[in-house]
């Protein structure tokens, strides 16, 4: 059984797993675990992985496009306003989508967004038309100011990028699902495995954005089949409800109205 669709931006998708294209071992192992993972959307950065310029990647680009999968442009690496506008301007014309995932970093040693520089950079990039995707902290005032700016998705960490530290702050990533219950929510960095990803949609996030976990796995596509069934598996737990915690212990298996076994010999 899948779980339900869902819209992002307008646009209706029934994978709820984004996913990355750095860090694997060669462009076919990539390939493979992307088809695996049934993820419709696959982020790139020019950064890593080209210069403004499909001609320089000619066999890995001849590989996404053959996915045929939505793709989410990446600000990675940039660290000021003024550099996370301009690579979003280039993406734009690049790619031909006004889809951008905003990475603007502030601290070079756990690559935090640098909030204030985050919300500028949104807001130039919203009034220039883009449907912006933030990688943000899971600070709840923070992500207040980019949802009135006009952002309909978030992206806050589960932990620093590539870290694998899996969910450090699940209080706060709770809040945020129960404050802005109209925002799609995905969690971007620090998963490390599956479990972590279950944990994320039971808490009610719309998605998760991966990369490392599944690239740097022993068996990237292995990983990757296992990362979709878990993201399937939280989303349905979620849809059903899942039952609440108790302080004290309750019988499976009621003794009211129940006929008594009689033991002989």
């Amino acid at each position: 059984m899948k779980a339900s669709n869902w819209q992002v931006y307008g646009q209706t998708l029934s994978s709820r797993l984004f996913i990355g294209t750095a860090l694997y071992p060669s462009p076919k192992v990539m390939v493979d675990a992307i088809k695996a993972s049934k993820a419709e959307v696959i982020t790139v950065s020019l950064r890593r992985q080209t210069s403004a310029d499909k001609q320089s990647g000619g066999q890995f680009w001849q590989m996404i496009e053959s996915l045929n999968c939505h793709l989410l442009p990446n600000t990675a690496g940039c660290y000021s306003v003024k550099e996370a506008v301009n690579t979003a301007h280039m993406a734009r014309e690049l790619f031909d989508t006004d889809w951008v995932k905003l990475e603007v970093l502030g601290d070079s040693y756990n690559l935090q967004p640098d909030p204030f520089a985050l919300v500028e950079a949104t807001k130039i990039l919203i009034s220039d038309g883009f449907k912006v995707f933030p990688y943000c902290t899971d600070d709840l005032v923070l992500c207040q100011k980019l949802v009135e700016l006009g952002c309909e998705v978030l992206m806050p960490w589960g932990a620093p990028i590539g870290s694998g530290q899996g969910l450090l702050n699940p209080y706060a990533l709770k809040t945020l699902r129960e404050r802005l219950p109209n925002i799609t929510l995905l969690v971007d960095a620090g998963i490390g495995k599956p479990s972590d990803a279950v944990q994320a949609l039971e808490l009610g996030y719309d998605g998760i954005l991966l990369n490392t976990a599944i690239a740097e796995a022993l068996e990237p596509e292995k990983m990757a089949y296992a990362f979709a069934d878990a993201i399937n598996a939280g989303r349905l737990a979620y849809e059903a409800g899942v039952m609440p915690k108790r302080d004290n212990a309750k019988p499976s298996t009621p003794t009211l109205d129940q006929p008594i076994w009689q033991q002989h010999g």
